[in-house]
């Protein structure tokens, strides 16, 4: 605009100073005042308009607000993603640490399968409680009440079967009348047993306890000293429970029942 002014000063001070040109001079001068005119009129057409500046100012705004929109859910939807991830670690954590309780457990079990079936090989003067029943000889009737194999052999059915009261009463007895056999130290554990598979966790410790003080050479000792630190541990005594069970971990610690007794006290957090 100030060059269009500048021209048009220019044309005026030429016209005013006419009688000092040429009728050439004042062609040359009109053919550039048109040529300025042209020049501005370029311009204009080439400039944008007000309403077009607004117009397209209001399109990069809104164009602008549309990638802000896009960038903050695309953070949201990153942070939604990144809690799922969160969730999905965690549960895969809790799974694996339940696989590896499972699989504690499951060899705990095995063991403890295997401890089981080692007390059921029967002992001296033992039968086993799977083979078939023989047919005692006419000659030489079974006698139950006198005989300590025969009563023996009556009570350890009984147990297996379930019935352990009966079986209690029947150990008990047989500890009562033979005392001095090589099975007095199985009847008196069995008798722990009992109480044990009955719950009557109390009664069954004092029922090992016999066990170890008057059969302290026996092959039950480390059995004894594995069911009674469980029992313990039944009755919510951790302390006893645990000491019984580092007990048998100092005296028996190739025993099968030492590796039952390790294992529990790895699930009870206890070196």
């Amino acid at each position: 605009m100030r060059r269009r002014s500048s021209l048009l000063l220019l044309a005026a001070l030429a016209v005013s100073g006419w009688g000092c040109v040429s009728t050439k001079d004042i062609e040359a001068l009109q053919a550039q005042i048109a040529d300025v005119q042209r020049q501005v009129l370029q311009l204009q057409n080439q400039s944008p308009s007000k309403a077009e500046v607004q117009a397209l100012a209001a399109e990069v705004s809104k164009q602008n607000q549309s990638l802000l929109k896009s960038e903050a859910d695309m953070q949201l939807r990153i942070e939604q993603l990144s809690s799922q991830l969160e969730q999905l670690q965690s549960r895969l954590e809790d799974t694996n640490n339940r696989l590896g309780n499972l699989s504690q457990q499951i060899a705990a079990t095995n063991q403890e399968l295997k401890v089981f079936r080692s007390q059921q090989r029967p002992g001296p003067g033992e039968v086993d409680p799977n083979a078939p029943p023989t047919t005692p000889s006419s000659a030489a009737p079974a006698q139950v009440d006198t005989d300590p194999k025969a009563l023996y052999d009556a009570a350890y059915g009984d147990y297996l079967r379930g019935s352990y009261d009966l079986a209690m009463r029947q150990f008990q007895e047989y500890l009562a009348s033979f005392p001095g056999t090589d099975l007095a130290d199985n009847a008196a554990y069995w008798v722990g047993e009992c109480y044990f598979r009955q719950k009557k966790y109390s009664q069954a410790i004092a029922e090992f306890d016999k066990v170890l003080e008057r059969y302290a050479g026996s092959d039950k000792v480390p059995s004894a000293m594995l069911k009674k630190g469980y029992a313990y541990l039944e009755l919510k005594d951790r302390q006893n429970g645990s000491a019984q069970l580092k007990r048998l971990l100092r005296e028996f610690p190739k025993s099968d029942e030492a590796s039952l007794a390790r294992q529990r006290l790895k699930e009870l957090g206890i070196d």
